[in-house]
C-alpha cells in the first residue's frame, strides 16, 4: 500500500498545488465548496476531501457545500445520506460570508451568469477546458477518469489522516465517475482506488448501489415499454414529462441489460428542456459522438462512447417541430436524428457544458 501511496504523490505539480492550498488557507477559516447542477458522488467526496485538507491543516471555522441544483438520483441521496453531507442550494446561501470559494468538478464557465460576481480562489476539475478563466488555485486535469482520484492524491499529499468514510465517499465517487472503469480512466485512477477500496466501508456501497430506483418510477417504465422503438441493436423511448432526468437515465440503464440491446436511446421533458440519455455497451457506437453528431446544433451535446446526454430547449424543438407537439412527432424526430450515419468510435470524450453524462 506504501508503494501506491508513493506513486500517487510523486507529481510535482499535486506537492505544489497542497503547498499553495496551504498557503492560501488561514487559522479558523471560513469556505464555502461550490458544486455545478446537482451534486453526484465524485463532486460531494471531492468536497469532503476538501474539507477535510482545510479543517485538518488550519482548522475551519466557517464551511458549506453548495450546489447550483437539488439532489436528483435516488443513488445519490443515500450516499449523501450515509454521508452525513448537508449541501445548501446556491439562492439560500450568501456566498459573501467565505472568505474562500472553491469549485470542485466544475469551471467558472459552467455556471454561466451565476458566477459573473463570483471569483473562486479554487478550481479543481477534471473536464475539458472550453473557455478562458482566472483562479488563484487552478488544477484542471482532463485525462482522470474522477476527480476522486485528484483529491485522493491532495489528502496524501498534505498527510492528512483520512477518516474511513472519507475513503468510502472517493472510492464510490471513482466507482461512479468511471462507471465502473468502463468510462476513460488512467493508471492513476486505478491506483486511488485500490488504495481507497482497501481502507472503505464497501458494505455501505454495496448498500447504496442496491437502493436505485424508487418505486413511483415504475410507471416510466411501463410507458417506455408500451412506447419503444426497435431498430436492429437500439431501443429508443420518449417518456413524455418526467419529473427529473434521473428517470430517463434509469430506465436507458435497464434497457441496456436485455439481451441483444447494445445502445438505448431514451428521451423526456423537464421544465423547459428535452432531455436525452444515451446509453451503450462502449464498444460498437461511441455515444458521445453520437449524441454530438445528431443533435448538438439544438442544445448542448456530448459524453463518453458508453454514455451521452443531449439538452434541448423546448422554444428550439417546437420550432423544429412546427408546432406539431405529440409522442409521435418528438419520436419521430429522436429517429430521424439518429438515421445519420453514425460516427467512428473515439477513445476521447466531447465536452457537454462541461459535464458529462450523469
Amino acid at each position: 500500500m506504501k508503494r501506491i501511496e508513493s506513486f500517487l504523490v510523486k507529481k510535482e505539480d499535486t506537492l505544489l498545488n497542497v503547498f499553495k492550498l496551504k498557503s492560501m488557507a488561514r487559522p479558523d477559516d471560513t469556505l464555502a465548496v461550490l458544486m455545478y447542477g446537482s451534486p453526484d458522488p465524485d463532486a460531494v467526496a471531492s468536497a469532503m476531501a476538501l474539507r477535510e485538507i482545510f479543517k485538518q491543516t488550519v482548522g475551519l471555522k466557517k464551511f458549506a457545500f453548495v450546489a447550483t441544483e437539488g439532489v436528483l438520483r435516488q443513488q445519490n441521496k443515500e450516499f449523501i445520506r450515509a454521508m452525513k453531507v448537508e449541501i445548501q442550494l446556491l439562492p439560500k446561501v450568501n456566498l459573501q460570508e467565505y472568505r474562500l470559494l472553491a469549485l470542485v468538478d466544475a469551471q467558472p464557465t459552467f455556471f454561466g451568469k451565476v458566477c459573473d460576481n463570483l471569483h473562486p480562489q479554487i478550481v479543481l476539475d477534471h473536464h475539458p477546458v472550453t473557455s478562458a478563466w482566472h483562479a488563484e488555485l487552478a488544477d484542471v486535469r482532463p485525462h482522470y477518469g474522477a476527480l476522486s482520484t485528484i483529491m485522493t492524491e491532495y489528502l496524501l499529499a498534505a498527510k492528512v489522516r483520512i477518516p474511513k468514510m472519507l475513503y468510502t465517499a472517493l472510492l464510490y465517487g471513482i466507482k461512479s465517475d468511471t462507471n465502473n472503469f468502463e468510462r476513460d480512466s488512467i493508471l492513476e485512477d486505478i491506483g486511488a482506488y485500490y488504495l481507497n477500496y482497501a481502507r472503505a466501508n464497501r458494505q455501505l456501497i454495496r448498500r447504496i448501489e442496491l437502493n436505485q430506483i424508487p418505486e413511483r418510477y415504475l410507471k416510466y417504465f411501463e410507458h417506455a415499454y408500451f412506447n419503444r422503438r426497435r431498430y436492429r441493436d437500439r431501443v429508443t423511448s420518449f417518456l413524455g414529462k418526467v419529473e427529473s432526468p434521473d428517470v430517463c437515465v434509469q430506465v436507458a440503464d435497464f434497457y441496456l441489460r436485455i439481451a441483444d440491446i447494445y445502445y438505448v436511446v431514451i428521451a423526456g421533458v423537464i421544465k423547459d428542456r428535452l432531455i436525452i440519455v444515451f446509453r451503450g455497451d462502449g464498444y460498437r457506437q461511441d455515444c458521445g459522438s453520437i449524441a454530438k453528431n445528431a443533435f448538438a446544433k439544438y442544445g448542448s451535446a456530448g459524453g463518453h462512447k458508453s454514455a451521452a446526454r443531449v439538452e434541448i430547449p423546448l422554444e428550439t424543438l417546437k420550432e423544429v417541430l412546427q408546432g406539431e407537439w405529440s409522442q409521435e412527432s418528438v419520436e419521430q424526430f429522436l429517429v430521424q436524428r439518429l438515421r445519420q450515419k453514425r460516427p467512428v468510435k473515439s477513445g476521447k470524450r466531447t465536452a457537454n457544458n462541461g459535464k458529462e453524462a450523469s
